[in-house]
């Protein structure tokens, strides 16, 4: 996506420090999505670990100012299948114990949570399409998840959920999930929701196999034409609330007096 001018661009205000940003990705269906050219447009770079392609990957935090993990089909007891959830819980308790940017987006806020000590566990039903996001008496005074003001519907695929973390701050709920946003510290959220998703991407999980699959043995009673139809309605509020959220988290990589602990350690 270099080079390439996105609709969320241009209200993202340019800052001088630029951060080196590890990203860890499960699966070439589940990207950066609208994260990528927010980050590019700031000079921020980018180091995908594509687990998928290296699963004995053991990537280090030390050359880096921010983590971010993506979503991904495995569950966080999968570690047995898949060995590198135990890296990735590694790197993010390292991460936020060094007080480093962090976000968790679908299985990586549930890897934080399971870090955090937190239940996570499968859903009495899974939530696949667009659903409520309902802010807590807290949210107005977070730093990134303020923009939600109101209700509002956000896209959703997931069969496993979070408890809040006893020493976070739950940000968000869904009537039938529960905790569905966190914020642990000053630096690490954690995002059930995919608010990173452009209809591109929504389009292109509805004509994959496995999400096709997913989605018809999932007992929703939903089809593929229902999302696209609902995405058509509903993604240009979301991408209001996507450009809002991520723009206040690339705000927490711009901070001079972090990379300077950071590059002790």
């Amino acid at each position: 996506m270099i080079g390439v001018t996105h609709p969320l661009i241009h209200q993202v205000d340019s800052h001088p420090i630029m951060a080196r940003v590890l990203v860890l990705k499960h699966v070439a269906a589940e990207p950066l999505g609208l994260l990528d050219p927010m980050l590019r447009a700031l000079g921020h770079r980018i180091r995908y670990v594509n687990f998928a392609r290296d699963p004995e990957a053991t990537p280090r935090l030390d050359r880096y100012q921010a983590l971010i993990v993506l979503g991904g089909p495995m569950q966080v007891d999968d570690a047995e299948a898949h060995p590198h959830l135990l890296t990735e819980c590694r790197l993010i308790e390292q991460a936020m114990a060094a007080d480093m940017p962090v976000l968790g987006i679908c299985l990586g806020a549930q890897l934080m949570a399971h870090v955090l000590g937190a239940h996570v566990g499968p859903c009495e039903r899974p939530e696949i399409g667009w659903y409520e996001l309902q802010p807590t008496n807290v949210t107005p005074h977070d730093p990134v998840l303020s923009p939600l003001d109101r209700p509002q519907p956000v896209y959703q695929w997931h069969h496993w959920g979070f408890d809040c973390p006893g020493d976070a701050v739950t940000l968000a709920v869904s009537e039938q999930t529960g905790c569905q946003a966190f914020r642990y510290g000053d630096q690490a959220w954690g995002f059930q929701f995919h608010l990173e998703l452009d209809e591109r991407l929504i389009r292109r999980w509805l004509t994959l196999p496995f999400y096709r699959k997913d989605l018809a043995d999932s007992g929703l009673k939903k089809t593929p034409e229902d999302l696209r139809a609902e995405t058509h309605r509903l993604l240009p509020q979301s991408l209001q609330l996507a450009e809002a959220v991520f723009g206040n988290w690339l705000q927490q990589l711009g901070e001079p007096q972090r990379r300077i602990v950071l590059g002790s350690r």
